[in-house]
């Protein structure tokens, strides 16, 4: 049972790779991790029972204002929530704020993610009317020893424990698999094609429906997706090639996968895909090659610097952003700019986004940008990414990964690259990151 029914339970802690799926800052890390054991469960107990609380107050607040909050800090009134120490997890260490820099309250301190707040209000309603009121409305992030390191509140207003991105293993929400599979069904009749929830529902329902000893529902579960997607969708044809995964269906799986590499041959995820299955078919030569194609360049921190000298102008470049209008670096001349080479699967940049976020919304004001030149491949992910995060700066996206061509210009081979560039257009730092970054923006901004 995947519930929390007692906030005096002792949850199990053990260090695992967990940590990598939470967004700490370096420097934070190593004061989690000497906690003791006894020290990290009556954190979890005392967190639990802060959650309880907020859902309470958030229940009458409810019957006195007919809507949810649009923060969890509206909630501090006489009425609602008198003690203001609920909204403060003893586990944070950021002092009062959210691990994901979308989530950061503007009123006040508060630990806590808020899933109804504005700008996700359509998103959440979406995913209730698929998944049910086990969607979470107030996560905690600041548990990474967790072996499942969210603590939730759902909108009914229970505890559960689940991944960061809880989409990934719904069923982590729900008391037992019977119970999960039907939600998903249910979900599923209300909304048989859901751009962005199909992906995940299709195939948690599949592992379920096998998992229970229905592997033949898998089929309907296949011709039904196949009935309702769109057929030039990327998501939809790897949501498709897991559920013919699941059974078997290699040589079919295999066809799909070989169209999309011709379309996309750069494509990391594709050619992983297309290494899997040749290793299920036996075709071990075949599978080794597109495993070497699926392994990105390396992600190195601090220790690749390309050959641009510090104080030298920074070529310019022209391309087209990710709304297909014309961007260059000359444009962007007069302002203190940071031009950051990212990508969604590169773990560390994503680390540091949170930081960089914040640098951004505190001196954009004051003539500081960013053009962020992403190294992705593919387009859906890296939009979902910026959309679900709330990133505003432009975007240059070519499709091609490491063969870029703003980062072939630049001579990049190691992400994150963020340089910082000074209002002339010479080169301040390639190393723009974690502490650094503001006090080099602060400095440039004063000339």
């Amino acid at each position: 049972m995947k519930v929390i029914v007692s906030v005096g339970i002792v949850l199990g802690l053990l260090i695992t790779s967990a940590t990598a799926q939470v967004q700490i800052p370096a420097e934070k890390l190593e004061e989690v991790l000497v906690l003791t054991p006894e020290q990290q469960a009556k954190n979890i107990e005392i967190c639990t029972q802060n959650l309880i609380a907020l859902g309470k107050s958030i229940q009458v607040y409810l019957k006195e204002e007919g809507d949810y909050p649009e923060w969890l800090s509206d909630l501090y009134h006489p009425k609602y929530l008198p003690n203001p120490d609920v909204l403060i997890c003893p586990a944070d260490r950021l002092g009062g704020r959210a691990l994901f820099t979308p989530n950061i309250d503007p009123k006040m301190p508060v630990s806590y993610g808020y899933q109804f707040r504005p700008a996700y209000r359509r998103k959440k309603t979406e995913e209730r009317l698929m998944f049910g009121d086990v969607v979470p409305l107030i996560r905690c992030r600041h548990h990474p020893n967790l072996g499942l390191p969210c603590l939730n509140l759902s909108f009914a207003f229970k505890i559960s424990r689940s991944l960061s991105r809880w989409e990934d293993a719904p069923e982590q929400l729900y008391e037992t698999p019977e119970q999960t599979i039907a939600a998903l069904e249910a979900g599923l009749e209300r909304q048989p094609h859901h751009e962005r929830l199909s992906y995940y529902v299709y195939p948690s329902l599949a592992r379920l429906y096998i998992k229970t000893g229905q592997k033949e529902k898998v089929e309907d579960l296949i011709k039904l997706l196949k009935s309702t997607m769109n057929p030039n969708s990327a998501r939809d044809n790897f949501t498709l090639g897991t559920l013919l995964g699941l059974m078997d269906r290699n040589e079919e799986a295999l066809q799909l996968f070989k169209k999309f590499e011709g379309q996309t041959p750069n494509d990391h995820n594709v050619h992983q895909k297309l290494a899997e299955i040749h290793e299920k078919l036996g075709n071990a030569e075949l599978a080794k090659e597109h495993q070497q194609k699926a392994e990105p360049v390396p992600v190195l921190i601090g220790n690749h610097k390309p050959a641009l000298a510090l104080g030298k102008p920074v070529p310019n470049f022209t391309a087209t952003d990710l709304d297909g209008k014309p961007i260059s670096l000359e444009e962007y001349r007069g302002k203190v700019v940071l031009l950051d080479f990212w990508a969604v699967w590169c773990g560390p940049c994503i680390a540091e986004m949170p930081n960089v976020k914040k640098v951004y919304d505190t001196y954009k004001d004051e003539g500081f940008d960013i053009i962020g030149i992403s190294l992705d491949t593919n387009e859906d992910r890296l939009r979902d990414y910026l959309k679900e995060n709330d990133i505003p700066w432009r975007q240059v996206f070519s499709g091609k990964g490491w063969q870029s061509p703003i980062a072939q210009q630049y001579g990049i081979r190691a992400i994150p690259a963020p340089w910082l560039i000074d209002r002339d257009g010479t080169l301040i730092s390639q190393e723009a990151r974690g502490k650094a970054l503001e006090q080099l923006v602060v400095d440039a901004l004063k000339g």
